[in-house]
């Protein structure tokens, strides 16, 4: 609750006092009314191929999922994740009750949801490395990205090597799985429920069906994670572009460097999905990287760079929660994926299995 309060009051804060002193929101939409018919086509195609990027990623890492299955289960937990405080935990539970409903064991649920975490974590803090990367061959790099950019690579770095020890043998799994399991008992005390105990042995099972997933399927799930990140900058990109930021003005690698960097505050606990936070990090990064270079008054680009960013908010957040709507309707209505319970496979030992 008092998460909710916060958020309702920070959004406000952004959206009633600070954005409009930005750009009022009658230049903002006098902006976004001048776009074409075959501009707001091609913005909106660019949306929706971002949306069947996710599904194809989550296919790749559940076997026997379909594209039709994969849209309602991303699209109801993406809209409860972006519209509670804290709906991350709510959206799971929901998201594993689907894929219960259909048959899918809690094995196959819980490789889903790590990989695709995981992968997408990976994708996000190295996106900002490359952003850098490519904004220094083009002479376009400033000293204000260096700082941001190695503390992802760190982290990525650290994150890559604990999977990695996790994947090289067993009793690094095991050691993981018991000091995060010490830690969780640990919380789990101050509400007086008892330790967990298992986790050492299910994060070894979990190593076993990752392996397995992962040489069967990690050229499609590294292809499709990357896909639907690219996709995704490419509809800021074009809402950039059909509101009359040019690339003389900001160029394609400086939109990918402040997207890289506002895609990490996405996963700010504060507000749903990072609401308010993201769009001031990708109003006042544009801004920045375009301000010396604009064609038109400052009041101006000031305008196209917000009408751009609230566009694309729109259209990849405020759209997917109505659409996450319709998609819990078609779950709790449809009966043709609905299967009986499955029982849970057995993890055997194989001799001569990684160790």
């Amino acid at each position: 609750m008092i998460q909710a309060v916060i958020s309702v009051a920070v959004v406000v804060v952004i959206f009633a006092l600070i954005l409009p002193k930005i750009a009022s929101y009658s230049s903002v939409w006098h902006t976004l009314t001048r776009l074409t018919w075959l501009e707001l086509v091609t913005v909106i195609a660019a949306t929706i191929f971002n949306l069947f990027t996710y599904w194809w990623q989550m296919q790749a890492a559940m076997p026997g999922l379909t594209l039709g299955q994969a849209a309602v289960n991303n699209q109801t937990g993406t809209t409860i994740s972006n519209l509670v405080p804290g709906g991350g935990a709510v959206a799971i539970g929901v998201v594993v009750a689907m894929f219960r409903s259909w048959g899918f064991t809690g094995s196959e649920i819980a490789l889903l949801i790590s990989t695709t975490g995981v992968w997408n974590s990976f994708m996000k803090l190295a996106m900002p490395v490359i952003a850098l990367a490519l904004l220094a061959i083009t002479g376009q790099a400033t000293a204000a990205l260096l700082a941001p950019a190695l503390i992802g690579l760190v982290i990525l770095a650290g994150a890559v090597f604990v999977f990695a020890l996790m994947l090289w043998r067993k009793r690094f799994a095991r050691a993981i799985g018991d000091g995060l399991g010490r830690a969780w008992s640990w919380l789990r005390r101050l509400t007086r429920r008892p330790p967990v105990t298992s986790w050492g042995e299910g994060a070894v099972r979990f190593r076993t069906q990752t392996i397995s997933l992962i040489e069967r399927r990690w050229i499609q799930l590294t292809l499709t994670t990357i896909l639907s990140h690219l996709a995704l900058y490419l509809v800021l990109l074009l809402a950039l572009r059909h509101v009359g930021v040019s690339e003389q003005e900001i160029s394609w690698a400086q939109v990918l460097a402040v997207f890289a960097f506002a895609r990490l505050l996405s996963a700010a606990p504060i507000t749903p999905g990072g609401v308010g936070f993201v769009e001031l990090a990708l109003i006042g990064g544009l801004y920045a990287a375009g301000r010396h270079h604009a064609d038109v008054s400052l009041t101006e680009f000031k305008a196209q760079i917000t009408a751009a960013t609230l566009l694309f908010r729109t259209l990849t957040y405020g759209i997917q929660i109505p659409l996450g709507g319709f998609t819990y309707v078609i779950w709790r209505r449809s009966k043709r994926w609905l299967r009986g319970p499955v029982a849970e496979p057995t993890v055997l030992a194989l001799q001569g299995a990684p160790s």
